[in-house]
């Protein structure tokens, strides 16, 4: 398009940085430290602790499903995807930075921040991702995905390493001020490596894609009633691209697994095996080493071999680390599965963004990411965790409970089976659409 190879390349890499800076808030203040946090500061270490913290991530959860497929069809139409992106890194940010303040009995101020912070990191992973298929090629969208979860868990392992020396006394009253500044550091890293993207990248008028038709229409109607509408619109028709609905289902079950696995790692960690704070700090650290292997290594395998067959490839890996995680009766062996689930955790994600790209038709990219990002992969972050929970407590076992994700598992392989991957869509029934062609 005009764009030289170096002008490609920094768009590309200020892309990948944003994966960089935001992964700090999702492993510090959603898997690792602000969780343990909120029970056993925050919440003076009550029971309702783990309720409240499940309630918050609930919370914040559904609203992104549901506010996500609006944005998106905003964006979409106004080509205004960079500001919606900007607004959401904001309030994660600054919502993370207010997070210091929150001492031990401050429940609801604290979960108040948190769930904007969620909803700032979550809602702006819409935006994000929509702007893979954009900034590369068909060919090397695979790989580039991959870099991408690849250069997110190499942000993890630097804030982890950053914090450590905050962090290694223990989450506990004796070191709140140290926890305090870790949580400023995160809001900081955050903001910084977030900000290349904003310079770099630039909307196009293409990526808006409204039709003649929609043109014409927004003149008589306000942008959001419109997104709205359109919406609605989406969800009537999704069964005109049959092999992308199907995707999304498929998704729904196995990303639900996997959200669950991330949301409960430490919790089980530390309490069906007894890790300590240092332990569970070293044990993070070395999964993101072998995700960032996975990433890459699996973002070649997906140009190679397509995105469905890595996704099956990775959810029979899934399997394996479902089993041996019940199975393991010691830290080490708990170590060699956590290497494992690493390696699957990024490749698995990467080939289903690149799946996605692929199925989704370029005029609603933002718009259908919206459903993916948020209604679909928000949403069932909500199911996984309450079911687990509910498993756990009925059976007072967290290994049943970690058993029960086989099933998710399962329906999400056995829904992907069916999913086309080189097939036109069949046309919208009204005949205003058309399929999205697959390559």
């Amino acid at each position: 398009m005009g764009m030289n190879d170096t002008s490609r390349k920094a768009r590309i890499f200020s892309w990948l940085l944003f994966d960089f800076a935001n992964t700090s808030f999702s492993v510090m203040m959603v898997t690792f430290a602000f969780p343990l946090y909120f029970k056993n500061i925050i919440c003076l270490g009550q029971p309702r602790g783990d309720a409240l913290w499940g309630m918050s991530v609930s919370i914040s959860m559904l609203l992104v499903a549901l506010i996500s497929p609006v944005l998106g069809a905003e964006a979409d139409y106004s080509g205004r995807r960079k500001r919606f992106l900007f607004a959401f890194t904001l309030m994660a940010v600054l919502s993370t930075a207010l997070l210091s303040f929150a001492g031990p009995g401050s429940v609801l101020f604290a979960a108040a921040l948190f769930i904007l912070a969620n909803i700032g990191f979550e809602g702006g992973l819409v935006f994000y991702d929509a702007w893979l298929p954009e900034i590369t090629s068909p060919r090397s969208i695979g790989r580039v995905s991959g870099y991408g979860f690849a250069m997110g868990y190499l942000g993890a392992f630097a804030i982890l390493l950053i914090n450590l020396p905050l962090l290694s006394k223990g989450i506990v009253p004796a070191n709140i001020p140290n926890l305090k500044l870790s949580f400023l550091i995160v809001a900081l890293f955050f903001a910084v490596f977030s900000a290349p993207l904003f310079l770099m990248l630039r909307d196009t008028k293409g990526a808006a894609g409204a039709s003649s038709e929609g043109a014409a229409r927004r003149k008589r109607e306000s942008s959001i009633v419109h997104s709205i509408k359109e919406v609605g619109y989406t969800i009537r028709h999704i069964m005109s691209y049959p092999d992308l609905a199907r995707f999304l289902l498929a998704y729904f079950f196995y990303n639900d697994a996997i959200l669950t696995v991330i949301a409960f790692s430490s919790i089980y960690a530390q309490n069906t095996l007894g890790f300590t704070t240092g332990e569970l700090i070293t044990f993070f650290m070395t999964v993101q080493t072998t995700a960032i292997v996975g990433s890459v290594a699996f973002g070649f395998i997906t140009d190679k071999i397509g995105p469905k067959r890595t996704i099956v490839l990775t959810l029979f890996i899934w399997f394996a680390v479902i089993l041996l995680a019940i199975l393991s009766a010691t830290k080490q062996t708990f170590y060699m599965t956590g290497l494992l689930a690493g390696m699957s955790m990024g490749s698995s994600q990467a080939a289903s963004r690149s799946l996605m790209a692929r199925l989704t038709p370029k005029e609603h990219v933002t718009e259908f990411f919206g459903f993916y990002d948020g209604s679909f992969g928000k949403a069932s972050a909500v199911i996984g965790p309450l079911v687990f929970g509910l498993v756990s407590a009925q059976a007072g076992s967290q290994k049943i409970a970690l058993a029960s994700l086989l099933v998710f598992f399962g329906l999400g392989l056995l829904i992907l089976t069916g999913v086309r991957t080189r097939a036109t869509a069949t046309e919208a029934t009204d005949g205003t659409r058309e399929g999205a062609q697959i390559e």
